[in-house]
């Protein structure tokens, strides 16, 4: 992918919606119109962006509980995704899914996951079946600091591995599994140094600098498309909400949280594409307002959206 203006802008404005969809779905939230849990994903946005960006349309990404970012950086309705939110018939998943299963078989998105650490054996599969069919693809596996102790992140590590699949394991290390920092639940600085147990690259970079992650993930992406295999990828980065809305994050510091906001992941892609003279104030705030137009259009369709009959209660429901 060749980041020329175009693409550089459309990154940003990507960012913006991330950053939009997920204050809009906070407030939502608050005022009793989004049921179930939700889990926000602002703070992160460079992450989803810097790698998503550069898929090609057969590729695949398996998310987290937290997906919202990855689900609108790969192209998803912001309409179908607050219907789904707001438990509306016109929702990705008919509205039974919520927050935390939003998928789109037909953008290559297996889906949101409410089990931790469940899409890194999905994204292992998927990546066999591009290695099967040798039709170029790679799959994409985005998860957490917490979710890298389970056992699953191991099993799909070695197993990538041996077979060479063309996958890439994206950390979202935003330092905390659910309330425990990541210092008290690993005696490792860098989750990338798990990546030589598996004789494959593992990679640390600043998750909050949305160049930094494209240049790690476009590497990783080559090397998969070229049969050289998996690439485990730590982004460095801070959720600003809590684990869920309603938590009252009463185990970080206030001075953590301001030197994180300080970095924040917008204003610093912002800032360096006034100095590379690609965006200007003017062009900053059309783009904001656009996104604000399109965030109002995705509530107003979930508010004026029906639920689904009770008829259809265990319909495409499995378990």
């Amino acid at each position: 992918m060749e980041l020329n203006e175009n693409a550089l802008l459309k990154m940003y404005r990507t960012m913006l919606t991330i950053r939009e969809f997920e204050e809009t779905a906070s407030t939502l939230f608050a005022n009793g119109e989004i049921p179930g849990f939700v889990h926000l994903y602002s703070g992160e946005e460079a992450v989803a962006v810097g790698i998503i960006s550069q898929l090609e349309p057969g590729d695949y990404i398996a998310s987290t509980h937290r997906g919202h970012g990855h689900m609108i950086s790969r192209g998803g309705d912001i309409k179908l995704m607050f219907a789904e939110l707001f438990g509306k018939k016109t929702g990705y998943c008919k509205g039974k899914g919520g927050s935390m299963h939003i998928a789109d078989v037909s953008l290559g998105f297996l889906g949101a996951n409410g089990i931790v650490g469940a899409g890194l054996p999905l994204a292992a599969g998927a990546a066999f079946a591009c290695k099967y069919k040798k039709n170029g693809g790679v799959a994409v596996c985005f998860f957490g600091d917490g979710a890298s102790n389970r056992g699953t992140l191991h099993e799909s590590l070695n197993i990538a591995s041996i077979w060479k699949l063309p996958a890439i394991f994206v950390c979202e290390n935003n330092m905390y599994g659910i309330s425990m920092n990541q210092k008290n639940h690993q005696n490792i600085n860098d989750i990338a140094d798990r990546a030589s147990a598996y004789g494959i690259p593992g990679v640390s970079v600043d998750g909050n600098n949305v160049m930094a992650v494209f240049e790690a993930g476009q590497e990783a992406i080559k090397r998969a498309r070229n049969g050289e295999g998996p690439t485990l990828i730590e982004c460095k980065t801070y959720r600003y909400r809590g684990h869920f809305e309603g938590d009252p994050t009463v185990y970080r510091p206030d001075e953590e949280v301001q030197y994180w906001k300080q970095r924040d992941p917008i204003e610093q892609f912002k800032k360096r594409l006034v100095e590379m003279n690609v965006l200007t104030e003017e062009q900053d705030q059309a783009i904001r307002s656009e996104v604000r137009n399109l965030i109002r259009e995705g509530v107003e369709f979930a508010r004026n959206s029906e639920y689904p009959d009770v008829s259809e209660l265990l319909t495409d429901v499995y378990c």
